[in-house]
């Protein structure tokens, strides 16, 4: 299958020489890349499994959002297999949407951090935040994790590839 839509690779970020500016841009450049797998992506494909584990595009933009709004706003999650399914009347606009909202929540209370090693301030008493540096590596990992993911799924349902 020739890909209907081809996109420039981006490079990676050229940030400044800190620590937290260099994580912060990194990260920032795989939310940018795993919310444009799924903008634009066709129903129903978009929620159709294409590998046995049933994972889904759409399904991994939802869990990437209770994944920020669970470490940097200290949301709860009791079933996190459960966040890999979009509701079906969520369309794909919707999830992209609340993916992007609750980045920019989660890059709100980031500003506010100027110590790597102190923990996330976050709002769940009775339960340790990780210190900064580690949320901002495990949101890497996590991120760019699914993002591969994103760019397979992508291309198997309509071809597309690159960033």
């Amino acid at each position: 299958m020739a890909p209907r839509d081809h996109r420039r690779d981006t490079p990676p970020p050229r940030t400044g020489t800190g620590e937290a500016e260099t994580l912060r841009g990194f990260l920032d450049y795989l939310r940018t890349s795993v919310a444009a797998k799924v903008d634009g992506a066709p129903e129903p494909e978009v929620r159709t499994a294409a590998v046995r584990s049933g994972t889904n595009l759409l399904g991994l933009l939802n869990h990437l959002t209770y994944v920020e709004r669970a470490i940097f706003l200290g949301d709860q999650v009791t079933d996190w297999q459960a966040t890999f399914s979009a509701a079906p009347t969520d369309s794909v606009a919707e999830v992209v949407a609340r993916y992007r909202t609750a980045v920019g929540r989660a890059n709100t209370v980031l500003d506010g951090c100027t110590d790597l090693a102190a923990p996330v301030p976050r709002p769940r008493p009775g339960k340790p935040a990780p210190s900064v540096r580690w949320a901002l590596t495990h949101m890497i990992e996590e991120t760019g994790r699914h993002a591969g993911h994103a760019d397979i799924l992508r291309e198997l349902i309509d071809g597309s590839t690159g960033r």
